[in-house]
């Protein structure tokens, strides 16, 4: 009689997802995808429900762990209406040999948790050494991930926020120090690193605020017709994704600055897993995160091995 699956629900998975260890994880995750060790398809998005609302699958194959498994992941805005997160995920791990289901984990952390690891992934290697200043737009819980997992990579003096709901901006000012702002401008003019973490479906940074050297991190705008950069700040900058094939189908902040003539598929200068580094002090560097089915993967298979499951 084959064992039941083991279910890890969210405080399971974070009490085994240590963030310095799981930044550690993404960079071998990211590098095992670009080197082409992985099976994993684009993810396939279904709109459902009221409008916005998503409905993602991502399998992946990884035989180096080996593992196998796939995340089902949904984006609903309405659900801050209802103060529910937006994001909501569950991943099955299965038996790489058999098939058989082997556990179910709540994902909506680990989608929190891994998104913010792969984000420092690409700060450690492309932000300046001496990043001080660190601006973050958008208050939810991305937000609050990423400012965990930056300031292991690199050490901040000041960190910066806006958003657009004041009462949000206030509270994640009040529980984590940061410097609230009146705007998205006041955030970005001056910081070494900037974060885009939020649901706009037109750009909140500018080109003109973005100094020379400044490392830019988007994460927000993952479905074809939205993005959060201006596209001239996107022509300015190398351009670093997660998945090329990915980007092409699924990132606004690419495929529209394509659809209008602006650059070509060329313009994106590598994936985050070839390991690309800082070619000097005055480049602008951007790194358009979407998320892979192999991060969640490697984060669900970090989970069992503290269980004593792998």
């Amino acid at each position: 009689m084959a064992d039941s699956p083991q279910f890890f629900d969210e405080a399971a998975v974070r009490a085994r997802l240590r963030m310095p260890d799981l930044i550690e994880a993404m960079q071998k995750a990211v590098v095992e995808f670009s080197a082409g060790r992985v099976q994993q398809p684009v993810r396939t998005v279904l709109p459902f429900g009221e409008k916005g609302s998503f409905f993602g699958v991502m399998p992946c194959y990884v035989p180096s762990l080996p593992a196998l498994g796939a995340k089902l992941v949904t984006l609903v805005p309405g659900n801050t209406a209802r103060k529910l997160d937006t994001h909501q995920a569950v991943i099955v791990m299965l038996h790489p040999l058999t098939g058989m289901v082997k556990a179910i984990l709540d994902g909506r952390y680990i989608t929190e948790a891994r998104t913010a690891a792969v984000s420092a992934v690409s700060a450690r290697l492309l932000a300046r050494k001496d990043a001080r200043v660190l601006g973050i737009l958008g208050s939810g819980v991305q937000a609050r991930s990423h400012l965990e997992a930056l300031r292991l990579v690199r050490d901040f003096r000041e960190v910066r926020v806006w958003s657009p709901t004041a009462h949000r901006l206030q509270q994640f000012a009040a529980e984590t120090c940061a410097g609230a702002m009146s705007s998205p401008e006041a955030v970005v003019r001056g910081a070494d690193v900037v974060v885009t973490v939020t649901g706009s479906h037109t750009p909140v940074v500018h080109n003109d605020w973005v100094a020379d050297g400044t490392h830019v991190i988007a994460v927000g705008a993952c479905v074809p017709t939205q993005r959060e950069l201006d596209p001239a700040l996107v022509v300015r900058a190398r351009l670093i994704v997660d998945s090329v094939a990915a980007a092409l189908k699924e990132a606004g902040d690419v495929v529209m600055g394509i659809a209008e003539g602006r650059w070509t598929a060329d313009h994106i200068s590598a994936e985050l897993g070839e390991l690309p580094a800082r070619r000097d002090d005055r480049e602008i560097t951007v790194f358009k995160s979407l998320g892979l089915a192999v991060e969640d993967v490697f984060a669900a298979a970090l989970v069992l091995s503290r269980s004593g499951s792998a």
